[in-house]
């Protein structure tokens, strides 16, 4: 029999979180299952294509709504729902709702699997994976189905919504569990036709599993229910022997598109002017220039010879003139499928010993992120950089001077990133953003995305407790760990 296939009825997309499926992908490989072995497609069968599907959607979204948020890009109009204003329609929530809640039945079935082939290899990257993808969730939404989602087949149509705090304990287990397994001798074929990101590479997945952990550790560092700095310091180090993390660039978890079926970046396809149209934001543009940054040459389109940007925010009837761009040629860069980089690591832990969560040095860290952020795309860090008064690190800063030096080199470590850089600005409010005129909200950042009309039809009473004991259902109601 075939893999498991999606059936994208209505049904499902008004249900995506209650029903089990797994999903044969166009241009896989079709892999036979033994009906007398596994009741689930094979894991080999189903990693690629659910690994992949969730790249594209994230690098989809981070297009749309985490470069115009975050001022990389502003789609000109005067038209509503533009979101470099804070305009942002309910019907924006759909689409990854339904695709992450897809693929995490997808992943939940690789773990089953697993188990069931007795190849415990695919059970902790599955573990990973559902840890990344309930916190893209819950980091996006809030609070959301999660003990009792994905269970269709066991009658659960109406899952009640988990408090975020449960949803991260659930999170922080299956990635301890994971660290378990992976480290002990558990593999899985090394091809990248089954495996995309490591092709394989067991170690690389327990490095990255773990440095997933700090990096969702210190979004809840703040939230003293669990003593997140105590377990950072763990993992780094006392007990960092247990806890392998990203040691340079090619630990990185990134899916890199090779331009040959199936890995080929969407954006390949699109026109030009669909990629070209929104132009570059001031601040992204500036900063770089202002850093001397050579990674501006791949990311920005030149206009009269220069590298300019556009201020965002700006009120109707106000538009300037587009200047730079992304260039065509970024349509096809294999380096957009990232998920976590070695350069983004580096940065969370600097920002951990600015803290006082780990002992060694902050500066350190910080040089070797936005070191490791300028050579992953290929470029050489230029001469005396860490001597530029944009850059240089000094630890006579105030600890406000040393978080926005961390953060202007994030935000160009997260470049691409799913909406990483978004959900880091609504905890620490890094970098300072300039704030337009015809923002909306009074230029208060949203803090989540609303939850999927129709979850309101097909969940309603699980819809509403949630709504009661978070908040209202609005783009400016804050989740756990934004809260006091």
């Amino acid at each position: 029999m075939k893999n498991k296939f999606k059936i994208y009825s209505t049904s499902l997309l008004l249900s995506a979180i209650l029903v089990t499926t797994s999903s044969c992908k166009k241009d896989f490989k079709e892999i036979n299952t033994n009906p007398n072995t596994s009741e689930f497609a094979l894991p080999q069968a189903l990693l690629a294509p659910a690994i992949t599907n969730v790249v594209k959607a994230n690098m989809n979204r981070s297009q749309r709504v985490t470069n115009e948020l975050m001022q990389v890009t502003i789609n000109q109009g005067d038209q509503d729902g533009k979101i470099f204003r804070y305009e942002i329609r309910t019907s924006e929530a759909d689409y990854l709702w339904n695709s992450w809640y897809i693929e995490l039945t997808n992943f939940n079935d690789i773990y089953r699997g697993g188990e069931d082939i007795g190849q415990t290899g695919f059970q902790g990257v599955a573990l990973i994976m559902q840890a990344y993808l309930l916190s893209l969730l819950t980091d996006t939404y809030g609070d959301i189905p999660y003990k009792d989602a994905n269970k269709g087949k066991l009658g659960i149509v109406a899952p009640p919504f988990d408090l975020q705090q449960d949803v991260y304990t659930g999170i922080f287990e299956k990635l301890e569990e994971a660290n378990t397994i992976l480290a002990s001798g558990s593999s899985i074929p090394k091809t990248k036709t089954i495996d995309p990101i490591f092709e394989g590479d067991i170690t690389k997945w327990r490095k990255f599993g773990n440095s997933l952990y700090l990096r969702l550790l210190m979004r809840v560092s703040a939230k003293a229910e669990f003593d997140a700095p105590a377990k950072i310091s763990e993992i780094v180090e006392t007990n960092k022997a247990n806890y392998p993390i990203m040691t340079n660039n090619d630990d990185s978890a990134i899916l890199e598109w090779t331009g040959s079926s199936p890995y080929v970046n969407p954006f390949a396809t699109w026109r030009a002017g669909d990629w070209y149209g929104p132009k570059l934001g001031e601040f992204f543009v500036d900063n770089l220039n202002k850093r001397s940054d050579p990674r501006i040459t791949t990311w920005a389109s030149t206009f009269n010879g220069e590298y300019e940007g556009i201020p965002s925010g700006y009120p109707v009837g106000q538009a300037p003139e587009g200047k730079s761009a992304f260039p065509t040629s970024l349509q096809k860069e294999p380096l957009l499928g990232n998920i976590l980089n070695y350069g983004e690591l580096q940065l969370i832990l600097a920002e951990a010993a600015v803290k006082g969560y780990i002992n060694n040095s902050a500066q350190t860290y910080y040089e070797a992120g936005a070191t490791a952020g300028i050579q992953l795309w290929g470029h050489e860090v230029p001469l005396n950089y860490f001597s530029f008064a944009s850059v240089k690190w000094d630890n006579n800063y105030t600890f406000e001077e040393k978080m926005e030096l961390i953060f202007i080199q994030k935000y160009y470590a997260l470049f691409f990133t799913d909406l990483q850089s978004w959900f880091e600005y609504r905890r620490t409010g890094y970098p300072t953003l300039p704030k337009g005129t015809g923002l909306a909200y009074n230029g208060v950042m949203p803090a989540r995305l609303t939850y999927p009309v129709y979850v309101q039809s097909a969940n309603p009473i699980n819809y509403k407790a949630a709504v009661e004991r978070q908040g209202p259902d609005l783009i400016t109601t804050q989740v756990w760990w934004q809260k006091p």
